[in-house]
């Protein structure tokens, strides 16, 4: 909580002329490694948070999911369905949390990971941030972080808002997917202002990119050398991935006499063991709208 504005101890704060989505220190996460993932709609959050949480739990590691989308597919490839949101079940019971149990919100998905989807507002009301907040004194309440390793929130869109911010607030490392295409690039610069706002009065430090869906990652890698980002790892435009979103499954429950596949699962194990052993937080800064416009592209 932060101080009052006239205290001679007060922070700066994170965003200019807005209302803005503050830590609850009673729904402070403590214990897990936090990891919060972001990126342009549609680039593959979902399917690389799924991943990435078998590939934590197959090295041995208890992981948690948590969905922050009013969608709430981010674990439908882990559970293969899709489950009821927080937000739902408390409604089911007037807003009354005392009255859920455990079970009503969690459900365990493929190879052990817990899943949760926080869901959302209805649209046009309410805030994303209120039903992350809400999400995380659930699971405070009823002791489920106190045996996490891993926590990953997987997060909508680019962060056009404090609210859907949230999960920064309680994240060790924010992590960004991106394509290597214009869009997906400008959208993670909008990414990494937000993270490094945050990072002024919270533990949040960008961690990288991972470039998804692209064969190449050449406009990836001239943003990174201008900004000071990094790519942690790269899965390129497989069919094997989309197929898996098909068959409702991680990755990790398909065929791996596949030679695309095996590579995909050793990619994700690769990133987790490298995210395990400690990113060190990168001191990138954004670009102006219009440096990118001239950066990126061919000559």
């Amino acid at each position: 909580m932060r101080p009052p504005p006239n205290s001679s101890s007060s922070r700066l704060g994170d965003g200019e002329g807005s209302v803005q989505v503050h830590a609850d220190p009673a729904a402070k996460i403590e214990g897990a490694t936090v990891f919060a993932i972001y990126g342009k709609g549609g680039i593959g959050k979902s399917t690389t948070s799924s991943n990435l949480s078998v590939a934590f739990s197959k090295l041995g590691k208890r992981v948690l999911q948590i969905g922050c989308d009013p969608k709430h597919d981010s674990t439908f490839t882990l559970t293969g369905k899709m489950i009821p949101t927080v937000i739902d079940v408390l409604d089911s019971v007037g807003f009354h949390a005392e009255e859920l149990r455990a079970e009503d919100f969690v459900f365990e998905g493929y190879n052990g990971v817990l899943c949760i989807e926080a869901g959302g507002p209805p649209a046009g009301t309410g805030c994303g941030g209120y039903v992350v907040g809400q999400t995380v004194k659930l699971l405070k309440e009823h002791h489920l972080l106190e045996e996490t390793d891993i926590v990953i929130f997987d997060v909508l869109g680019d962060v056009v808002c404090g609210g859907f911010a949230a999960p920064l607030l309680h994240a060790d490392r924010g992590l960004i997917v991106a394509a290597n295409d214009f869009d997906s690039i400008f959208a993670m610069n909008r990414i990494v202002a937000a993270i490094k706002a945050k990072s002024v009065n919270y533990g949040v430090r960008l961690g990288g990119v991972i470039a998804n869906r692209s064969r190449e990652t050449d406009q990836i890698e001239k943003f990174n050398a201008v900004s000071g980002m990094k790519t942690l790892a790269h899965f390129p435009d497989l069919d094997v991935i989309r197929r898996s979103r098909l068959a409702k499954k991680s990755l990790f429950q398909m065929d791996d006499s596949n030679p695309d596949v095996k590579a995909a699962q050793d990619e994700y194990l690769r990133l987790a063991a490298s995210l395990l052993a400690g990113v060190t937080p990168l001191e990138a800064a954004p670009l102006k709208d219009r440096e990118i416009f001239d950066l990126l592209g061919f000559d």
